[in-house]
């Protein structure tokens, strides 16, 4: 027993030795390969340029709007898959007979198996028409717009918001079924409504795991490059929503096959921002559940 306990505890330590190797590998390898672009082309100029023309005479290598793209479509996603995924979690959890809890969860776990180009198929063919004529509607009478055909930042978000749906509401349901029940009783025992009970005791109580669950979206959507490559435009504008734009991972996946020189580097710098911001994101929502924690 004590051979298999010590055999146990050395393959552990290689598994979590590997993982450590595998994110410092990564980190040092966009580091090595992101960084050359901010010297030959300038921090301000790349980071805070407006204009993206890598091939023309004399090239512009902005990626301002680009970042504030990827930033407006993942919280605008956010602002729209939480709410609806926590209170998806709460009705499955909660609310739903048994039988019909058994049917929809199994139905939001298939949503979390498809892959991602089908999500951008669906939205290229349903979602596009549909916003282009929302925008036809809308800019009837405008002289300057440059219609995009439905291919714009709302579309985008609405696929991303679709896409990490799944996620936080599978997380945020096994969080919610976690938790006591004898808080649950408890609440009901003093008076407090079903709802009352909901919001104000098992919500709190499974934070830690809503706060999981958001992490994982935020992850999703900012990592996300097919779909929205499908339904986004892929033009560098300004995100407005009926601008066709482009993210920072759409960025990478449209032009990386056919750079060279500057460029290329450029695009690995493109994708050195993106692993800030998420490690960024990451930290910080971590701490938030952390903090979380200790309050309750």
């Amino acid at each position: 027993m004590r051979k298999g306990e010590t055999i146990a505890k050395y393959i552990f330590l290689v598994c979590a030795v590997v993982a450590i190797l595998a994110v410092f590998s990564i980190t040092g390898y966009m580091i090595y390969k992101g960084t050359p672009a901010l010297g030959s082309v300038g921090v301000t100029e790349l980071l805070f340029g407006t204009e993206w023309a890598p091939t023309a005479k004399d090239p512009s290598y902005g990626i301002f709007y680009i970042i504030l793209t990827s930033i407006v479509g993942t919280a605008a996603a956010l602002l729209i898959g939480v709410p609806i995924g926590v209170l998806t979690a709460v009705f499955i959890a909660e609310v739903a007979p048994k039988p019909l809890a058994a049917v929809v969860q199994p139905a939001v776990e298939l949503l979390a198996a498809i892959p991602s180009v089908i999500y951008g198929l669906l939205g290229k063919m349903i979602l596009n028409p549909l916003m282009y004529k929302l925008e036809l509607l809308i800019f009837a009478d405008s002289t300057t717009h440059k219609y995009t055909g439905g291919a714009n930042l709302l579309s985008a978000i609405l696929v991303l918001a679709i896409m990490t749906l799944p996620t936080i509401i599978n997380i945020t349901t096994s969080s919610i079924k976690a938790v006591p029940a004898s808080m649950k009783s408890a609440s009901l025992a003093v008076g407090a409504t079903r709802i009352q009970t909901i919001f104000k005791v098992i919500i709190p109580a499974a934070k830690s795991g809503i706060m999981t669950g958001v992490v994982l979206g935020v992850g999703r959507a900012l990592g996300e490059a097919m779909a929205i490559n499908m339904v986004a435009g892929g033009a560098v504008n300004i995100p407005l929503p009926f601008n066709s734009v482009r993210f920072l991972t759409t960025q990478v996946v449209s032009e990386m096959a056919y750079s060279s020189g500057v460029h290329r580097q450029v695009l690995f710098t493109v994708g050195l921002v993106l692993f800030v911001f998420i490690m960024i994101i990451n930290l910080l929502l971590a701490k938030l559940k952390k903090k979380g924690e200790v309050e309750a």
